[in-house]
């Protein structure tokens, strides 16, 4: 019995951490909830993320919640994984700023562009607009295959889930050649596969 639970649902948010999960290579278990069915939302599983919804992560007897959150937790509490960057690292600072970039910028601008909406000037939104949190990230992925460099660490499983989410959702073009190659890299990371593998299997079961 593992000591790593994710609370999970498929698909959603959480498939991010549960790729970072087959990044680690240990083993861990999965507390599936059907969002449509409300499981979120049972008293239960509000004592676990008052939010009520996914992922949250138990290790032991502690919780963390928030996607981007979780991936730092794991990549720091398991370093042999190589996945985070040590604290003492000059290039721990980038490495913070993409993991936290992902759901305080990508996010929010994608689901501005997709939901249309029309909110304060952009120079009141923390993410500004799509197109300059586009072209931050255009920027970064000239210098490197990866976000630093040629390093994979936990901040390419959160903007690289964000991306990949993004180009199925066809909020960004699926030809654009410095998100396609990115996309297409880190699709390809057998941890990946692994991931999104288990999660079809997962969904098929919650249609049946």
């Amino acid at each position: 019995m593992s000591d790593l639970t994710l609370y999970h649902a498929a698909p959603s948010r959480s498939s991010v951490v549960r790729w970072m999960l087959e990044e680690l290579g240990r083993p861990y278990e999965i507390h599936l909830l059907n969002l449509t069915r409300g499981d979120s939302r049972t008293p239960e599983y509000l004592a676990v993320n008052p939010m009520g919804k996914v992922p949250a992560l138990r290790h032991g007897d502690m919780i963390v919640t928030e996607a981007a959150a979780i991936c730092c937790y794991l990549a720091d509490r398991f370093p042999d994984a190589g996945l985070g960057v040590p604290i003492d690292d000059p290039r721990r600072g980038a490495y913070l700023k993409w993991l936290f970039f992902a759901p305080s910028c990508l996010e929010p601008a994608l689901l501005d562009r997709m939901l249309k909406r029309d909110g304060a000037p952009a120079r009141m939104l923390g993410w500004g607009d799509l197109d300059r949190v586009m072209g931050v990230l255009r920027d970064a992925l000239a210098r490197g295959p990866y976000l630093l460099g040629d390093r994979f660490t936990a901040a390419d499983i959160v903007i690289g889930g964000g991306l990949r989410w993004a180009v199925m959702a066809k909020a960004i073009p699926d030809d654009a050649p410095e998100f396609a190659a990115y996309v297409r890299r880190l699709s390809e990371r057998p941890a990946a596969r692994r991931a999104e593998a288990k999660d079809a299997e997962l969904a098929k079961q919650s249609a049946a």
